[in-house]
């Protein structure tokens, strides 16, 4: 029986699309009809007898399938980008690659703290971060473009892949403000945050959930004075002294250092759990093998030291 044939130019499209993540984007950077290339991927199904994409809903979702095809085809191509520049003599530029989504509620700074030994123990990783929404980035690792999401939540049982949810740390919360405010909500914590001005992370991110929590468990009704996406953004008004705003105790020298904000009074348990979202139960890539290990680091109890 003869070996099935494999068409490297219906790979390459296949490719391109699953990168772009939909036709008309990879029509677009290759100059090509969408109808031409739907129609050489369907030749390419047709040869591997698999179906790469799930077409039933809206946009393009890889398969099982379709993600085994797209890894092996990124490898593919990288071997012949890497010999063409072995034979001109250019030397090697294999990189160890990581695309890793980050949901907008988690704090940058924890983010980075998690990502940064990766970096560190791997000069060559090429690394791409994408920001967004949970759900938009839970999407885009379903479909393959994304290899891990790093999360405040975990992944819901409504996806359609299962994914993998390791848990990295938990991280308490201080709460801090510009210095003239932080003095006067010092004393009396926690009843001084009685209709205390506070800047707080969005109302549909579970890391708010668990601060309203903290406050209707203690009675207490701060005024809200505005609420942030981005939790950078959140710690710059701050700094500016529009109110009190909660900090992870992970990255408290951090961001006190840099924005010169105060804590008010002591860490308390209304932080955020942070999840390393994959869709294999064992984590292959080398770079989270790292951040899994260090963020036993990060979220070290001696990371609220600074403000016990």
């Amino acid at each position: 029986m003869n070996e099935p044939h494999l068409n490297y130019h219906h790979l390459r499209l296949f490719w391109e699309v699953a990168r772009a993540g939909s036709l008309r984007a990879a029509a677009a950077r290759l100059h090509l009809s969408q109808p031409t290339i739907s129609a050489q991927i369907k030749a390419l199904e047709k040869s591997m007898d698999e179906q790469l994409f799930d077409r039933t809903g809206r946009g393009l979702k890889l398969t099982p399938q379709g993600r085994l095809v797209m890894e092996c085809a990124a490898e593919i191509f990288s071997l012949g980008t890497e010999m063409v520049r072995s034979l001109h003599g250019l030397g090697s530029t294999r990189n160890l690659r990581l695309n890793i989504g980050i949901t907008d509620s988690l704090p940058k700074l924890v983010a980075w703290r998690l990502i940064r030994p990766a970096v560190k123990a791997f000069p060559n990783l090429q690394l791409s971060c994408a920001e967004g929404h949970a759900q938009e980035l839970l999407g885009s690792l379903a479909s393959g473009r994304l290899d891990v999401v790093l999360s405040d939540e975990a992944a819901p049982s409504s996806l359609p892949v299962k994914a993998f949810n390791h848990l990295l740390g938990e991280s308490p919360v201080i709460f801090c403000a510009a210095p003239a405010l932080a003095k006067k909500l010092s004393k009396n914590f926690p009843a001084s945050l009685k209709d205390a001005p506070v800047l707080l992370p969005a109302s549909r991110t579970a890391w708010r959930h668990e601060i309203d929590r903290w406050f209707d468990s203690h009675r207490i009704r701060p005024r809200v004075v505005a609420e942030f996406d981005d939790a950078a953004l959140m710690k710059t008004a701050a700094a500016d002294g529009m109110g009190l705003a909660p900090i992870a105790a992970a990255v408290l020298d951090e961001a006190v250092d840099r924005y010169g904000l105060l804590p008010v009074g002591r860490p308390v348990r209304c932080g955020f759990s942070c999840h390393l979202i994959t869709l294999e139960r064992a984590m292959r890539h080398p770079a989270l093998a790292v951040i899994a290990a260090e963020s036993k680091t990060v979220f070290s109890p001696a990371k609220s030291r600074r403000a016990a």
